[in-house]
């Protein structure tokens, strides 16, 4: 017996040297990148577009704490944290809340891929481009998509939203509660009230308006709002809050086919962050460093107060404001109740290029504002002062840089 064991692994040798050659019988074709044997190299900006914003410090810091892994006991602690601070941001009490791992867009994914099945009907309101992509995305699913397009710097009034459920008879309806391409604040009281008495549910798009706005989940009837780290709360992109109404989640478990995507599939994403109350079991790996900085940032935001935090956002908001117009710019949002209190749109100055002008704010400034977006293109400058950034000291930074803008850059010949 020893012998045949020995004779097998002398015929090993030669078999397992062959496979180190068929290892390395090729030539490598890619040579190490030079640009990645140079230290990375990363400018200090003042980011005052409509996201992301600056990182609060305390935020910054959580991304250097150790890696634990992400099924760890402390790591559960921490997404039990993470919950308890989007229901305070939210003002809700639902259960079923949790941070998905990507981007706020991603939130928007996750809400519909698990809410809409093929043939669902779907209400959109489209007043900027949020909701042209919410409607897209329906579209993907398979959902029968009704769009509700009203002209950018606009809002849907309860009575066409009103109009739109008894014609169409949705199972969801959309609204982007701070639709940062256009700078308008959607009202939402009665909505939801509104939505339950034809027997659909309210889907909320706050990326932009989370802590800056008030928003009440649970008082004002919405059964999915969904947020990002990057914008109010001052914390990285790659996390995103969402909750889910129990009206919400029983669609959900009700649904006749799985949703499309499995890794947004609520099931295994409400399993994962405790609120089945069973074992918690892997599905995917979460972002956990940007997890550390979320968990700080609504640590910061509850520190504040949701209501000192709403109140810093109008009155640093408002001195904008202000200044735009003393310095003879037109706000874009007419009508001053639905303005953002975090993204100001401001008209495009007649007989300037806004790429022109962006370009030697950021160039000479170092500071960030951004043009339009979907239908707001060639129209507006976007200025935002989001959490951390939302300060007077930000207002006349970016105002220095708009007013030497507006005398250096060149105007069109009409």
């Amino acid at each position: 017996m020893l012998q045949a064991l020995t004779n097998a692994s002398s015929a090993l040798v030669p078999r397992a040297a062959g496979w180190v050659r068929t290892m390395a019988s090729h030539q490598l074709l890619v040579a190490p990148p030079q640009a990645l044997l140079k230290p990375i190299s990363v400018p200090q900006r003042l980011l005052l577009g409509p996201g992301p914003s600056n990182l609060a410090p305390r935020a910054l810091a959580a991304g250097s704490l150790p890696l634990i892994g992400h099924m760890h006991k402390e790591m559960f602690q921490i997404m039990d944290e993470i919950k308890e601070g989007i229901q305070y941001v939210f003002q809700t009490r639902n259960p079923l809340t949790l941070a998905i791992s990507g981007s706020g867009h991603c939130a928007l994914e996750a809400a519909l891929f698990n809410l809409l099945e093929p043939g669902d009907s779907f209400l959109v309101g489209a007043n900027g481009v949020w909701g042209q992509r919410a409607a897209d995305i329906g579209e993907r699913i398979g959902a029968r998509v009704h769009r509700m397009t009203k002209d950018a710097g606009s809002h849907h009034t309860l009575q066409e939203v009103e109009e739109g459920l008894a014609q169409h008879k949705p199972v969801l309806l959309f609204l982007t509660h701070g639709e940062s391409s256009t700078g308008v604040l959607q009202p939402l009281d009665g909505y939801g009230e509104l939505c339950h008495r034809y027997q659909c549910l309210l889907l909320v798009d706050s990326v932009a308006s989370l802590g800056g706005a008030p928003l009440y989940m649970d008082q004002q009837g919405i059964d999915v709002l969904y947020s990002g780290a990057q914008k109010v709360l001052s914390a990285p992109p790659g996390t995103a809050p969402i909750s889910f109404s129990d009206r919400a989640r029983n669609k959900v478990y009700a649904r006749k086919t799985k949703p499309f995507s499995f890794y947004l599939d609520l099931k295994w994403l409400a399993n994962m962050w405790g609120c089945d109350g069973k074992p918690r079991v892997y599905h995917h790996t979460t972002p956990i460093v940007s997890l550390y900085s979320l968990r700080e940032s609504l640590a910061l935001i509850a520190e504040q107060g949701l209501e000192n935090s709403w109140r810093q956002h109008r009155e640093v908001t408002a001195y904008l404001h202000g200044r735009l117009q003393g310095l003879g710019l037109q706000l874009f949002v007419r009508d001053s109740a639905i303005r953002l209190p975090t993204v100001t749109t401001v008209a495009v100055p007649a007989g300037y290029d806004w790429r022109d002008i962006v370009s030697y704010v950021m160039d000479h400034f170092g500071i960030e504002i951004t043009g339009g977006l979907g239908p707001s293109v060639g129209k507006v400058l976007r200025i935002g002062l989001l959490g951390y950034n939302a300060t007077r000291e930000n207002v006349d930074r970016v105002m220095e840089a708009l007013k030497e803008a507006l005398q250096r850059c060149p105007k069109k010949k009409l």
